[in-house]
């Protein structure tokens, strides 16, 4: 029991330390995003990016980067970017380019899992959106467009009258703006993250590395993984994904303790792909274009992060820049509270963070704050049931986990 007892508490301590070690980079991350989305608006990037072509393909890239990093904002703005015209290939970019190349997302794996990590995710995320172009142009499923487009019927073109973003960033009023983003791109994300870092937790504590072994084979020998095992790895990982309601922040840690056990790049980035083939994703698909449409994103989806993840694990290989993860610290053994650079840039962005919350505060008391951001929900459906008891799970598990050994102990 008292092994138990301990064993939980890393857990906790492991999970609370993922996220103060990722905390500026989510704060630092969505503060570039809601800049971006309050000045340059949504309604011009709309009109923008046409119906299809390279010119369309490179606007709804370059839009996405600009866009959230939350897996189902991006996926209820691809909707209405495809509702009001974009072609199939120009939203799959903006859809491929807001979960992959956003900022704040290479800030967190920088953080967790290295340099090597941040180039397979910015370089994949653009090679998945070709993939996205050549599979789409193979496959030609155009009467499937066609059905799905008047399955969503025509949407309401707003005006676009906003002050230019010089004036926004002069006046209060913007700066509230800005405020009521951040905070809604923490709203959107906030279960996501904690669900994923309490299960990263409790998995580094405790999962033996022999599971590892078993569920990804050639994890956490000396020897570099054979072919087979880095096929089967990248196979394994979007697979396993699946059952997961973790977005695209959330699976980070997860991805870092594959990593730290053993499985190969290949491998790693596949799981990092996969966070737009989770079973939510599946279910969400399905509600706005029909489950025809659902499974043929979900078939376009898998096979270009597992071709992409191979492509990227073979390219390192060939220029000898393979991370190599045995014989580093455990992940459970980092001090994550060290007074570092990161602590003092923690302390910053919570002064920051607080004073955009109090804009956010002065903006909404009379609208009760806004939440356009969440459409994903689509209503309190079972998915969002579990979500919900998962972050009821997630916070008695963390509470729990940092006193009961300590008074049992006492």
């Amino acid at each position: 029991m008292a092994d138990f007892l301990s064993t939980w508490h890393q857990a906790s301590v492991t999970s609370l330390g993922f996220f103060w070690m990722a905390f500026w980079a989510f704060g630092l991350g969505y503060l570039v995003s809601s800049l971006i989305q309050v000045l340059v608006t949504q309604a011009r990037m709309q009109r923008t990016m046409g119906t299809t072509g390279p010119r369309s393909i490179a606007l709804g890239t370059f839009f996405g980067f600009l866009s959230s990093s939350c897996s189902f904002a991006a996926l209820a703005t691809t909707r209405t970017l495809f509702q009001k015209g974009a072609g199939l290939v120009p939203s799959l970019a903006f859809l491929l380019a807001s979960t992959n190349l956003v900022v704040e997302l290479g800030f967190v794996i920088a953080i967790f899992l290295g340099w090597q990590f941040v180039v397979g995710e910015y370089l994949g995320g653009v090679l998945l959106i070709l993939f996205a172009w050549a599979f789409v142009a193979l496959t030609r499923p155009w009467q499937m467009v066609k059905d799905v487009r008047e399955r969503l019927g025509e949407a309401h073109e707003p005006d676009d009258q906003g002050r230019n973003w010089r004036d926004k960033l002069r006046s209060r009023e913007g700066w509230q703006q800005i405020g009521q983003t951040y905070v809604m791109e923490w709203q959107m994300v906030w279960k996501d993250v904690l669900i994923g870092f309490t299960v990263a937790g409790i998995i580094a504590a405790f999962v033996p590395a022999s599971f590892y072994a078993v569920l990804f084979p050639g994890a956490g020998e000396q020897a570099a993984p054979g072919v087979l095992d880095v096929v089967t790895q990248t196979l394994v990982a979007p697979v396993a994904a699946f059952f997961t309601f973790i977005g695209s922040m959330g699976n980070i840690p997860l991805a870092a303790v594959l990593y730290d056990n053993g499985v190969g790049f290949a491998g790693v980035m596949a799981f990092v792909f996969s966070d737009l083939v989770v079973l939510p994703v599946l279910r969400i698909n399905a509600t706005y274009y029909g489950w025809k449409m659902s499974l043929y994103l979900l078939l376009l989806l898998f096979c270009g992060l597992v071709a992409v993840s191979l492509t990227l694990h073979l390219g390192l290989a060939t220029l000898d820049l393979l991370p190599q993860s045995q014989g580093q610290q455990s992940i459970t053994q980092r001090d994550f509270f060290a007074f570092d650079y990161g602590f003092v840039l923690n302390l910053i962005f919570l002064a920051g963070s607080a004073a955009l919350v109090v804009l956010w505060r002065q903006a909404t008391p009379a609208h009760g704050g806004h939440g356009h951001h969440h459409d994903h929900a689509a209503g309190a459906s079972l998915g969002d049931w579990i979500l919900r008891a998962g972050v009821v799970i997630c916070l008695v598990w963390l509470g729990l986990g940092l006193v009961v050994p300590g008074l049992v102990g006492a």
